[in-house]
């Protein structure tokens, strides 16, 4: 499949023809989706511990806003080169980027009200449905003979 027959402005337009994005996309989504959720889990941890400390209020953890902020970006730069594939990719990251921030607060509602910590199942939830969809997108290529042939 040919790649779009226009060349974006600006950094986009770089980006595309130094590294060939248009190419590898779908797998620095899967990686970066990939490292939002090992993110999540340390970030998690790091609230449990925070929690056993006796904090007022937990921290955010730099590594997980930065995962999210890149997920999001990545996601955006996917809707200029495949629209649709780009725009359902993007509502699942922003459902992830919205349930983290949710999550986040429940986590300090329960702090406060000294109750134990809970997993962010939202957020987890919202990370697996967003998984199975990039990873569909990036391994299609490798089941389509099989899939066309059953279609």
């Amino acid at each position: 499949m040919a790649g779009p027959a226009y060349q974006l402005p600006g950094p986009l337009g770089i980006l595309d023809s130094v590294i060939g994005a248009t190419a590898v996309i779908e797998y620095i989504l899967l990686g970066l989706l990939l490292l939002n959720i090992v993110t999540r889990i340390v970030a998690h941890r790091r609230h449990l511990a925070e929690a056993d400390e006796g904090v007022e209020s937990l921290s955010r953890h730099p590594l997980h806003v930065a995962s999210n902020v890149l997920l999001l970006l990545a996601s955006f730069y996917y809707t200029t080169l495949h629209q649709h594939a780009g725009i359902v990719a993007t509502s699942l990251v922003v459902g992830i980027f919205i349930t983290d921030f949710f999550e986040f607060e429940a986590r300090n509602v329960e702090l406060r009200r000294e109750v134990p910590l809970d997993r962010p199942k939202g957020a987890i939830a919202a990370s697996l449905l967003a998984f199975l969809y990039i990873g569909y997108l990036s391994a299609f290529q490798y089941v389509a003979p099989i899939w066309n042939a059953v279609v």
